[in-house]
């Protein structure tokens, strides 16, 4: 006996004003559907099946790398509508658990606890409490507590409305009586849809049992129909995130102020300051420090590393004992080995900074390999484009390049060289060699400046 977990993602989402389905919007940098199938594949045995109707194409090639079974449902006519559209894949001894494409924040453990309450002859139901119920299909219980059937908030008497206990829409219960009740469904509601919550009544007509499990957090099971509620849950998601790196060891001066878009990994004593973005893999080792407004970026910081106010990282591998900006940018490619600078509005781009090696101010090294110890004045640039190819610069050890230095690739540098200031080098330098190439000064005696016309 398999598990069918079946993701229903086919609504439109007309509430979200977007040509975007709305299970494609993003939370933490991810699709909201990205959410949902994460925590459905911890689940042991599970097989993914999604039901797609609005961009469904556009759904599909987002997650084209996945193994799931595709159900398409042209029409939305419900939930049950849905249901049955991805019931002719799954086999009649297996357990269906019913989820949804727009309740991101769902956590396994939750689900696994419903799993536990379903058996072959049993249907389990997640709902939860909330103050303000209004919209929801409330819960009705018989006086022993047993659940009796779920109302639609507009089919729902004013007694009913009163209820606080709602339904979530997730349910687990096996495919073999699902198959049996989803062509008795009927469209006579006030939205004329057909209501997979309408099997809880047929399950409690024929004696089988209903348990449910009452989630302890409601944001878990809150679903997104418009912005404000993608913008609430965004926050809710980034505080638990946040929560984790704590327990990891980090330091965050602000939990509220730091976005996590992918996956971050972090050692010992990080810390990390207001306003920083993480997008992708991202791992932090021990004792990195990141100021406050930096952006990084599917990036590897080792050990004592520090990243200065305002700087950007990304696809860069930053050994340990480096220091980057403030202001700095490492552009994808960007290698800094141990103790190796790059400082304030400087630009590395695929490129290997030997260690210990410096550039610290208002500089461009693209395409070029830097060797230990080379120091690099402010305002040097590697020419490493000619408007068609691009080629590479290579700096010796210990290589002292003046400022304002235009190096002009193909070119090499070698071991203990030195560029004056201001050269533009066009050929190689061999090592220990002085390089200067600059136009002679020229001091004029009694130069008058140009005078502004009195008219």
């Amino acid at each position: 006996m398999a598990l069918a977990v079946v993701t229903l993602a086919a609504g439109k989402g007309s509430r979200m004003k977007s040509d975007l389905p709305k299970v494609l919007h993003p939370l933490a940098g991810r699709p909201m559907l990205a959410h949902v199938l994460d925590a459905a594949a911890q689940l042991d045995d599970a097989q993914q099946h999604v039901v797609i109707g609005h961009g469904a194409e556009s759904v599909r090639q987002q997650f084209q790398h996945l193994d799931i079974h595709w159900a398409e449902q042209p029409q939305q006519l419900g939930t049950g509508h849905a249901v049955a559209q991805a019931m002719p894949a799954i086999a009649a001894e297996d357990t269906v658990l019913v989820l949804y494409g727009d309740v991101p924040l769902l956590q396994s453990q939750t689900l696994q606890q419903l799993l536990a309450l379903t058996a072959e002859q049993s249907l389990a139901l997640l709902t939860v409490e909330l103050d303000d119920p209004s919209g929801y299909g409330r819960i009705v219980r018989s006086d022993d507590g047993q659940v009796q059937a779920i109302v639609e908030h507009k089919d729902a008497s004013e007694e009913q409305r009163r209820i606080r206990e709602v339904n979530t829409g997730i349910l687990a219960v096996s495919a073999a009586l699902l198959q049996q009740w989803l062509p008795q469904l009927s469209s006579a509601n006030a939205q004329g849809e057909y209501y997979l919550t309408d099997v809880i009544a047929m399950a409690v007509e024929q004696g089988i049992a209903v348990n449910s499990l009452i989630a302890d957090n409601s944001d878990e099971v809150q679903g997104v129909n418009d912005r404000q509620q993608l913008a609430y849950l965004e926050r809710r998601l980034q505080q638990r995130l946040a929560e984790q790196l704590m327990i990891e060891g980090a330091t965050l001066v602000d939990p509220a102020r730091i976005d996590i878009r992918g996956q971050v990994t972090v050692g010992k004593d990080v810390y990390i300051d207001v306003g920083c973005v993480f997008e992708g893999q991202v791992h932090l080792a021990d004792g990195v420090h990141i100021g406050p407004h930096c952006v990084i970026r599917n990036s590897q910081l080792g050990a004592g590393t520090k990243v200065e106010a305002f700087s950007l990282v990304e696809q860069a591998q930053v050994d340990e004992g480096c220091s980057v900006g403030p202001y700095a940018r490492l552009r994808p490619g960007a290698e800094l080995a141990a103790g190796a600078k790059v400082g304030n509005f400087c630009e590395v781009k695929k490129s290997h900074i030997g260690q210990g090696a410096k550039i610290n101010h208002l500089s461009y090294v693209g395409d070029a390999s830097v060797g230990a110890g080379v120091n690099i004045g402010a305002g040097t640039i590697t020419c490493n484009y000619d408007g068609v190819n691009k080629s590479r610069t290579v700096i010796g050890d210990k290589a002292f390049i003046g400022s304002n230095t235009a190096l002009v690739a193909p070119v090499t540098v070698g071991k203990g060289a030195t560029v004056g200031a201001g050269s533009v080098v066009t050929k190689d330098v061999e090592d220990e060699q002085l390089a200067i190439s600059r136009s002679k000064q020229r001091n004029i005696a009694g130069w008058q400046r140009p005078q502004k016309s009195s008219d």
